[in-house]
């Protein structure tokens, strides 16, 4: 038990170090950071976070994010709830090999359907806008989404189900005011996974969102790295990372309980 424990404390410091070290590093000028890298900052330097937010453009990256993971997030959640819900809870023709379809879609990787998707995506008039990247967040979401969802409503009581249908629910009202609240720990847990994955993307947005103005976050950083490395504005890229860091972090501090209950939740039956 207390080997398990020193490796559990080994590892939470190799991971929970370079964020702090990262954090430390934003507060400090380019010279600290650079002669006393492992030092706490003689004085914080809060006037570095509002450079790389306004200067370096990462308040605009910043909104570029938000939107696209939002609406993306939006769209998985209501397409794969309802998809889920279908295939777990009704019974039809070709049921299971849409199910596994949809599951084979989690074993594809991404990057042999870059060229193709890019062509599909240019064709539509979509290359590099909006609605083209919001389109393929949830198209690339969604696999994970059916399957996770898909295990947590089989666990569902099917004579809550039935009341609601003696009680003369319809079979919409029946998804949206019965069973989607006692999902609500599985829709908690995959909403934060999906939220996690679309809001790191970078391969997606690279090849599908050229104009720089619609940038993302992770294609803004990249050339923030770029151009403040050729500044030496070492403290600026300190602070834009810690910047894209933060929404990651809350959404785990926040939920984190609502990710083990899910988790456990769904897999009980």
């Amino acid at each position: 038990m207390r080997r398990a424990h020193a490796f559990l404390v080994a590892w939470a410091a190799v991971v929970t170090l370079p964020l702090l070290w990262a954090v430390v590093s934003s507060l400090k000028t380019d010279r600290e950071i650079l002669t006393s890298p492992w030092s706490l900052p003689s004085t914080p330097h809060f006037d570095n976070w509002s450079r790389a937010w306004n200067q370096a453009e990462i308040g605009r990256y910043f909104g570029n994010s938000a939107l696209v993971v939002g609406c993306a997030l939006l769209l998985t959640m209501l397409f794969g709830a309802t998809t889920a819900y279908a295939l777990a809870r009704y019974p039809f023709r070709g049921n299971r090999l849409l199910y596994f379809g949809f599951v084979a879609g989690m074993l594809f990787p991404v990057f042999l359907a870059l060229v193709p998707l890019f062509f599909v995506v240019k064709q539509l008039g979509l290359l590099g806008t909006y609605p083209g990247l919001i389109l393929v967040y949830t198209a690339y979401a969604l696999p994970f989404t059916i399957f996770f969802l898909h295990a947590f409503f089989r666990t569902l009581p099917t004579a809550l189900a039935e009341a609601a249908f003696l009680d003369g629910c319809s079979h919409w009202g029946v998804f949206f005011r019965v069973m989607l609240p006692l999902a609500r720990p599985g829709l908690v847990t995959v909403a934060i996974f999906n939220f996690l994955g679309l809001w790191n993307q970078y391969l997606l947005p690279l090849v599908l969102n050229p104009d720089p103005d619609r940038y993302v976050l992770a294609q803004g950083l990249a050339a923030l790295s770029v151009s403040q490395g050729y500044r030496s504005d070492w403290s600026g890229l300190f602070a834009g990372l810690t910047i894209a860091m933060l929404p990651v972090l809350a959404a785990y501090v926040i939920f984190q309980r609502q990710i083990r209950s899910g988790l456990t939740a769904g897999a009980v039956r």
